[in-house]
């Protein structure tokens, strides 16, 4: 039975406990030029000085047109290396792996009538910064294919109602995705971890688990499941069907369910903020990972903490 605060391995990386950072934009932290400033940097030292076994950088843009908003961490030039690569070795001063998220705003609903020419210079952006992060420093890439983002958007079967190769059956619409993929794989040996954090609902499970399923054979390395475009049906907070006495968050729910029909490890998240809710999941084999975002805002060190009431609560003596 897996332990919260047992190691894993991804790779020849290894994981020392089952908690992760997720990417969470701190846009308070970050100027309008996308450059990494030394607040950033102070965060994730906490963080990683706090007990973390895995961080995920920010949702950093692949192109300076496709910010979710101004003040977002950049990656769609050279010249954010340097700041970028501070970051990947503060996480390594602590000897805690870190992964950076890509990200592109993308069209929403639009994304049916973007041109061709322009989904393929987006594209190429991606790849760009797939490099960059490698320069940088970091031990892997997450790909932001959820949130109603540029890749949930192509993903979906909702929005994505294109008629070229990028949309229209499953495997067009997971195109990009494809490309993208196959076009870095010389980057992914066994020390760089490719990721992807995708919709559960896309807009329902189902499609979640096909994406998933189809992701792995691809070669992603780990999946990170959180919400896509819903399904419009859903008017409340829940988007889904679940069963009523699933005791946690409905999108904790869908990682649950995607992680029965995939072998890659997979991270759930979304409000959790006790240690006996994360143990449950991992103990359970619910989960592999559990990623904690705002109760780490609060509290940086909230995986130090965690594991004393762990050990506090299963009679552990402290070594």
């Amino acid at each position: 039975m897996p332990k919260l605060f047992d190691s894993i391995n991804i790779k020849n990386i290894k994981i020392k406990n089952r908690i992760v950072l997720p990417p969470l934009v701190r846009f308070s932290m970050v100027g309008k030029d996308g450059f990494v400033t030394d607040r950033v940097v102070e965060w994730y030292r906490d963080v990683c000085a706090g007990g973390t076994g895995l961080v995920i950088v920010e949702a950093s843009a692949v192109a300076e047109d496709g910010k979710l908003r101004d003040n977002q961490l950049g990656i769609w030039d050279d010249k954010f290396i340097a700041g970028l690569k501070r970051i990947a070795d503060i996480c390594h001063e602590y000897e805690v792996p870190v992964l950076i998220q890509l990200h592109h705003a993308g069209f929403k609903e639009k994304i049916k009538d973007v041109s061709e020419h322009i989904l393929d210079e987006i594209l190429e952006s991606f790849k760009r910064a797939f490099r960059r992060a490698r320069e940088a420093g970091f031990d892997g890439i997450e790909i932001h294919g959820a949130h109603t983002y540029l890749i949930s958007q192509l993903n979906s079967r909702l929005w994505n109602l294109r008629d070229d190769k990028y949309g229209g059956t499953f495997e067009k619409r997971m195109y990009f995705s494809k490309r993208l993929i196959e076009e870095t794989r010389e980057l992914f040996n066994d020390d760089f971890i490719l990721g992807y954090r995708m919709g559960g609902n896309e807009p329902e499970v189902k499609d979640g688990i096909e994406i998933a399923k189809y992701l792995e054979k691809l070669g992603v390395d780990i999946l990170h499941v959180s919400s896509g475009v819903p399904d419009p049906v859903f008017k409340q907070e829940r988007k889904i069907e679940m069963p009523s006495e699933f005791p946690l968050d409905w999108v904790i729910y869908m990682g649950t369910e995607i992680k029965k029909h995939v072998n890659i490890p997979v991270i759930g998240v979304r409000k959790i903020k006790k240690e006996t809710e994360a143990s449950w999941l991992v103990e359970n084999n619910l989960l592999d990972f559990v990623a904690v975002g705002r109760a780490m805002i609060a509290r940086p060190n909230w995986a130090e903490v965690a594991k004393k009431e762990y050990e506090k609560r299963n009679g552990i003596k402290e070594s």
